[in-house]
């Protein structure tokens, strides 16, 4: 996260944990489809307990997501598009990996977004498509997060005869080491503050061939604003206090997560609807880096700027 929003970040955060999560009281008849529906667990290894693990009474959270404000074209002053890129691996990001439990829903957040999709909660859209224009199958999603089967030569110790074995691999959620985000930087007049509206989310895996790196690629994109209400029903793992937790709407909405930006809306794209080239298309990474600091700047100076001039 940029120093210069750390404190404001802060700040908003505070209201927003406070504002957006509420505590179902005995008997309470608050419906959590609203939400997006009721938590479920994501995968089989972990088990709910049978009794109140704990030395409290925990109330039932019934999460909604925060609701944003109205902007019209009209207010718009000034928009930017911007790329940027998580990494789970960074220690501001550790919720990414964290695998879960029975508030977390479970499992990592990679596993709950594919059971989501499994179920038919939120749909899963072409990993090149961040304009959203093809929707996969249960099916296509299986081929991309699955790896392909190895095929090995196996000796019979008895006949001495070679038979052909083929090995599946399950999905590896660790495998996931990035997250990629597609959002809008907004300048409205009508609240007079630059805001920024998340439009996509796409989970990022690496490519390992024979036991060496072969780089990464996006498994599907999201459409962020029909998942937040799944979002609000999953809390995210908080090393500093096991009871101050957000859901992962409030994570993504307060910004408490660590990324740099990867591309900006530019007129040099190579595909249609591409929104131009990333910095490390035409730059080595030191380079690239300097210009995502830069960019995230120049954002938010604009915010300045506009009020000065």
């Amino acid at each position: 996260m940029d120093i210069k929003h750390s404190f404001r970040l802060t700040i908003a955060s505070v209201f927003l944990f406070t504002g957006s999560t509420a505590f179902a009281q005995p008997g309470s008849t608050t419906d959590p489809s609203i939400s997006g529906g009721t938590q479920t667990g994501v995968n089989t290894f972990w088990t709910p307990s049978k009794t109140p693990d704990g030395a409290y009474d925990r109330r039932p959270h019934i999460s909604t997501p925060i609701p944003w404000h109205y902007i019209r074209e009209e207010d718009i002053l000034w928009k930017k598009r911007v790329w940027r890129e998580i990494d789970t691996r960074e220690k501001p990001n550790v919720g990414f990996r964290y695998t879960g439990d029975e508030q977390t829903g479970g499992g990592m957040f990679i596993e709950i977004l594919i059971d989501a999709i499994k179920r038919g909660k939120i749909k899963a859209y072409s990993n090149f498509d961040d304009r959203f224009t093809q929707i996969l199958t249960k099916e296509q999603l299986m081929e991309q997060i699955t790896p392909k089967p190895d095929t090995t030569i196996i000796m019979d110790p008895i006949t001495g005869v070679e038979n052909q074995k083929i090995i599946n691999h399950d999905f590896e959620p660790l495998s996931v080491t990035k997250y990629r985000l597609k959002e809008d930087w907004i300048f409205d007049r009508n609240q007079g503050a630059m805001v920024c509206r998340i439009a996509g989310i796409a989970p990022v895996k690496d490519i390992i061939v024979d036991g060496d790196y072969r780089g990464s690629q996006a498994i599907f994109w999201l459409y962020y604003p029909d998942i937040r209400g799944l979002l609000a029903n999953y809390e995210v793992f908080n090393p500093m206090n096991d009871i101050a937790r957000y859901t992962w709407d409030e994570f993504f909405e307060s910004r408490q997560f660590s990324s740099k930006i990867t591309k900006v809306s530019n007129p040099f794209g190579a595909n249609p609807g591409s929104g131009g080239t990333y910095f490390k298309d035409n730059m080595n990474p030191m380079e690239s880096l300097y210009e995502s600091q830069r960019t995230g700047e120049e954002i938010f100076n604009k915010e300045h700027d506009m009020w000065v001039y």
